[in-house]
């Protein structure tokens, strides 16, 4: 049987408890890393780098009885690869000006391996990195 490949990450689809407070946040940071509006439906929200998409949808009623726990199944952190170190820099500048709780600050994590780590609005956690 032949293998397939994956060409990329198509897109990143994320429930939030409260879609315009997360509209918000991801819009200024998704602008800062090079995305555009892609398109606004009434229950949610993308916007594009050209290659990757992220969307926002707002969680049930069920689903916000319950706040995202790091720890449980699911969702652990997005990594979005930068450029440079410098670029990583710049993120951890901007994620403090648009109020982002910073878990980990900018540094080298492994060998090679430059990141800061945030979280959104929602407890979850993204992480700005560069290899090399």
């Amino acid at each position: 049987m032949a293998s397939i490949q994956i060409a990329g990450i198509d897109h990143l689809a994320v429930s939030v408890s409260d879609l315009a407070l997360s509209t918000r946040f991801y819009g200024r940071l998704l602008k800062f890393l090079g995305f555009k509006l892609l398109d606004k439906y009434e229950d949610s929200i993308g916007w594009t780098n050209g290659k990757t998409r992220v969307w926002l949808t707002e969680a049930d009623a069920k689903g916000k009885k319950r706040k995202y726990r790091a720890g449980d199944i699911g969702f652990e952190h997005y990594a979005f690869e930068l450029r440079s170190r410098k670029d990583v820099d710049a993120l951890q500048t901007f994620l403090k000006k648009l109020g982002a709780e910073i878990v980990d600050p900018a540094g080298e994590y492994y060998e090679d391996y430059y990141a800061v780590y945030f979280l959104d609005p929602d407890g979850l956690r993204y992480e700005g990195m560069h290899y090399g």
